[in-house]
């Protein structure tokens, strides 16, 4: 079985981006939810991963308006194939007006 982490930047501060409210989902059906730490990461979303594709949503609205700043995204959703077994990251680039990311390792 594979497992998966994320880790948020905030590229307007230059830091993590700290609280920001992450779930998992396969289809329609929920299986994990957390926030990022002081570090901008979660190191374990949702149990076990078996392949198939999966949709993990960053609350980017919430983030950005605790903060006062006007942003585009009041969320980023990616998609993602886990196709074989090993550990899965998904790191996320964000800013008000735009996001990056990658299959990190």
């Amino acid at each position: 079985m594979s497992t998966l982490s994320t880790h948020v930047l905030d590229a307007v501060h230059g830091l993590p981006a700290v609280d920001v409210a992450v779930t998992l989902y396969s289809g329609d059906a929920l299986l994990g939810a957390g926030a990022t730490g002081d570090d901008g990461r979660i190191d374990g979303l949702g149990a076990e991963l078996v392949p198939g594709v999966y949709r993990i949503v960053f609350d980017t609205g919430t983030y950005f308006g605790h903060r006062r700043i006007d942003t585009f995204y009041p969320e980023v959703s990616i998609s993602f194939v886990v196709a074989e077994e090993r550990h899965y990251h998904v790191p996320l680039l964000l800013s008000p007006y735009a996001f990056s990311t990658y299959r990190g390792s």
